[in-house]
């Protein structure tokens, strides 16, 4: 096992974030049409079955942390990948809704696995005044995992199964490959470092608003995540395949909600995340109005990848932000509420569509997220902290520089410029 430098740390991650979220985890409702019908699964089932990976992702990231750091890096990404690889052979060889829902729930704990498990390797290997960039990059993964999974949707219509094989190739690239280029260390706290502050003194109103604007926000998404394709084929008459474009548009977008985030938190947040949860309720809106209209289907997808993307990434500087000196927890917690909404809301969307028809659910469910935009003042932006605590610096660096802090509460410096000599092997 060869050194390996920030660059190339944050390269593999991207890879590595694309097969567990984009293709793992967010490909899926690409093929629910096609699935569904195979399987002869009603729009409540595929809402069962669409909300288990949330909630194995759910399970999993509650112990990944600990899981990081006692196995290192290295290790904990290769279990992450091993369930990913089980999961996608599941998925390509489902006969029934029990089988499909056992790949489909494996695939949210290689999900639920794999971020912590190359943040503890980015904390250790990396130097903090790159974890922005670092971090960026890797989560800019998942657009691009969604944008892989394209090609396959529309070059191998009507063939889910194969295409599933193929992902599972590409799984077993990827954790073999783990193997031989991350490393194997866990992150390490400063000995000089001050000690996170007690629970009693954390800031639980800010921490429950941003929960609760996460989870709702999680619960609305769901809507376009899982049965958006599907709704394009039933109402538009659109092919299965050409549904793929959809989710390029979607992968496209969500490349720049990480710039969008980023300035969200240097100016204004809450003003930020109510115009990210208006357009994200007017993505759902558009797409429902006329499904058969490429262009405007297309608009739709455009407006959705970059609002959740940036949503997503808002909540994660939030979260690190309010709990400094946790490494595990501030990053965790907001995709945990974020997954919590996305679990309770594709059943309920699931059952609604069922009940009724597709453009009154996402109808529906604009609604609720034009409501929680209406909200937003109450979330817990940088601005409105700046008036009670010491001013620091916004955005997703500034985020990561408070991890991290003196007995005064100032950014701890760094004790080597060679991040690499403050690592090492995990036990």
């Amino acid at each position: 096992m060869r050194d390996i430098s920030s660059t190339s740390f944050a390269a593999f991650g991207a890879v590595l974030i694309a097969i567990s979220y984009g293709v793992a985890r967010f490909a899926f409702g690409l093929f629910v049409p096609q699935i569904r019908d195979d399987l002869a699964l009603t729009t409540y089932t595929i809402g069962i079955i669409g909300a288990l990976p949330l909630v194995s992702f759910l399970l999993s990231t509650g112990f990944a942390p600990v899981l990081a750091n006692r196995l290192g890096a290295r290790y904990s990404a290769m279990i992450s990948a091993s369930f990913g690889v089980a999961g996608l052979a599941l998925i390509s060889q489902a006969a029934s809704a029990m089988t499909l829902g056992i790949g489909v729930f494996s695939c949210g704990i290689c999900t639920g696995l794999m971020m912590p498990a190359l943040t503890t390797g980015m904390q250790a290997l990396v130097k903090r005044t790159l974890h922005a960039r670092v971090s960026s990059f890797m989560n800019a993964g998942t657009s691009i995992g969604i944008m892989v999974a394209v090609p396959t949707v529309i070059f191998m219509t009507g063939a889910w199964r194969t295409a599933y094989l193929s992902f599972t190739a590409l799984a077993i690239v990827g954790l073999c490959a783990t193997w031989f280029f991350l490393p194997s260390v866990s992150r390490l706290t400063p000995a000089n470092a001050a000690p996170p502050p007690p629970l009693g003194e954390l800031p639980w109103s800010r921490l429950i608003r941003v929960s609760l604007f996460a989870f709702l926000m999680g619960f609305v998404s769901s809507a376009y995540w899982i049965f958006a394709p599907d709704l394009v084929i039933t109402l538009g008459g659109v092919s299965a395949g050409a549904t793929g474009w959809l989710w390029f548009a979607v992968g496209v977008a969500g490349l720049g909600g990480a710039v969008v985030a980023d300035l969200a938190d240097r100016n204004n947040p809450p003003i930020t995340q109510a115009l990210m949860l208006m357009m994200l309720s007017t993505s759902m809106l558009l797409l429902a109005a006329n499904p058969a209209q490429p262009g405007l289907t297309l608009f739709s997808a455009l407006i959705f990848g970059l609002s959740y993307m940036s949503l997503t990434g808002l909540y994660l500087m939030t979260g690190i932000r309010l709990l400094p000196g946790r490494l595990s927890a501030g990053p965790v917690l907001p995709f945990m509420a974020v997954a919590l909404g996305q679990a309770t809301g594709s059943p309920v969307i699931g059952r609604l569509i069922d009940l009724f028809d597709y453009t009154y659910a996402f109808s529906l469910i604009a609604a609720l997220g034009i409501v929680v935009a209406i909200l937003s003042p109450f979330y817990p932006g940088y601005i409105a902290q700046a008036q009670e605590e010491p001013e620091e610096e916004a955005g997703l660096q500034g985020a990561y520089d408070y991890q991290l802090q003196d007995e005064e509460g100032h950014p701890l410096e760094e004790a080597s410029e060679d991040p690499l000599e403050e690592a090492q092997p995990s036990a």
